[in-house]
């Protein structure tokens, strides 16, 4: 009787979202940003025949190209790494070895909509907003506690000292040539500058 009652249970609006339609959109937006170099070139159409789906398809998850190209950019990030909690110092290095990129050249893409500020600030401040603020403020909160337990100073700009490790990485990585990486230690050596300014002695 069970069985039958929810055999013919009515189901939820909406139809159930493809994960391999999903997955194909997502995959054909990054390929089209390198391509294209830039968000400019990039359309729903192209994205669309990219994918093999109807633009129906992509205007049911998304509402328009800027949180489409967001949302892609996001599946680039790796997860944020589980932290120790135990030293400040060491979570810092944690986070900071976190900003390397994860080895799909079309993580440069994000450099492209950075530097197009001007002319997609809407798109930019999405992409602070939804894929960088939250990891800066978990660095937020492990500077903060090493302030709280003494381990820095206690008269530490939070918002300094934040720029001074992300800003060193950043800066390093847009560097690179498309063969090069950064040195293995690289992280670690900006977290031990870093900290020599931090600590209170």
């Amino acid at each position: 009787m069970t069985e039958t009652t929810d055999r013919f249970a009515p189901r939820p609006p909406g139809r159930p979202r493809s994960e391999r339609a999903e997955r194909a959109i997502i995959e054909a937006t990054l390929d089209l940003l390198i391509e294209e170099a830039g968000v400019a070139g990039l359309t729903i159409e192209a994205v669309a025949a990219r994918a093999g789906v109807g633009k129906t398809t992509i205007y049911r998850r998304w509402a328009n190209k800027e949180a489409l190209i967001v949302d892609a950019l996001a599946t680039l990030k790796e997860p944020v790494p589980p932290l120790a909690g135990v030293t400040a110092r060491d979570d810092l290095i944690t986070l900071t070895e976190a900003i390397r990129p994860p080895g799909d050249r079309r993580f440069d893409c994000a450099w492209h909509i950075l530097g197009g500020a001007a002319k997609h600030p809407d798109l930019v401040r999405k992409f602070q907003r939804d894929v960088l603020e939250p990891r800066r403020q978990i660095f937020r909160e492990v500077l903060s506690r090493g302030v709280a337990s003494g381990e820095f100073r206690g008269d530490l700009d939070i918002e300094v000292a934040l720029a001074i490790i992300i800003g060193a990485m950043t800066l390093q990585l847009r560097g690179l040539a498309l063969d090069e990486t950064l040195p293995g230690d690289f992280a670690l050596k900006v977290v031990e500058t870093a900290l020599r300014g931090f600590s209170p002695n």
